[in-house]
């Protein structure tokens, strides 16, 4: 296969950044908030021993999406939804089981997610998903999803109860960032790469704290659905949006598309 062609392969296995692509990745990333609370704490199995069942699911997923030679939206969801539930179980054994706490475990978190990207951007010359042109660039990506959603989680833990802003309170500083970003994506020449991890990574406090919304109790200022049927819903609620995007030729947005423009980073 000549070196195009291997490029070409490379961008076709990642999807297109459309606002579909927004909608699946915060219900996976509230998945993965509810999710990784189920089995570590309504099933009891705690933090440390989840996240090793969640990351080994994570690096078979990662394992199977690298070897695949095109997109395959289950496969590309699947290690998605195992990065969020992994960085969920991974966050809350460092604050709490090793008494990090919320604020030094984002600082660690943050440190490390910029130490990813700086290096990635030293080893490859970009951090833009649209040019993931290279195993290496591949590797870098997933990597950088994964402490993401982990950092994330840290955040929503942060804001949600050291903060005092409570879980709805949040949720709702959160999702005005996140129109603050849209916003720029319209009106301002900031990089488009950018805004694209910014969004990307506050997508993961958004489902945090959201996740938290549906389940707390009502005396904690939560819906009361419960992990588990939350997990459900929210699955299913993927299922079903992964079928309607990928079932219809789906245009990219130029306005939701965050990772293109041009501009590197």
């Amino acid at each position: 296969m000549n070196t195009a062609q291997e490029q070409t392969d490379f961008i076709n296995k990642l999807p297109l950044i459309t606002a579909a692509f927004w909608i699946m990745k915060i219900t996976a990333t509230t998945l993965g908030e509810t999710g990784g609370d189920w089995l570590s704490m309504t099933m009891n199995v705690g933090y440390l021993a989840s996240t090793v069942i969640f990351f080994t699911l994570f690096v078979v997923a990662l394992l199977l999406q690298l070897t695949v030679k095109k997109h395959h939206p289950y496969l590309y969801w699947t290690v998605i939804i195992a990065t969020s539930t992994a960085g969920t179980t991974m966050s809350d054994y460092m604050d709490r089981t090793l008494h990090l706490g919320y604020t030094r475990g984002a600082a660690i978190l943050v440190a490390i997610l910029f130490s990813l990207l700086a290096l990635w951007r030293y080893s490859v010359g970009n951090v833009a998903v649209t040019d993931i042109r290279t195993r290496k660039a591949e590797i870098f990506y997933w990597l950088t999803i994964l402490f993401s959603n982990t950092l994330g989680t840290a955040l929503g833990d942060f804001l949600a109860d050291d903060s005092g802003l409570g879980f709805f309170g949040s949720w709702l500083l959160i999702t005005a960032i996140l129109l603050v970003i849209l916003t720029a994506s319209f009106y301002s020449n900031l990089s488009k790469v950018f805004l694209f991890w910014f969004a990307f990574i506050l997508t993961r406090p958004f489902g945090a704290t959201f996740g938290d919304v549906l389940t707390k109790t009502h005396e904690k200022g939560g819906l009361d659905f419960g992990r588990g049927y939350s997990s459900l819903i929210l699955l299913a609620i993927l299922i079903v949006a992964i079928m309607i995007s990928y079932g219809s030729k789906t245009r990219k947005s130029p306005v939701l598309d965050l990772a293109a423009g041009g501009h590197k980073a």
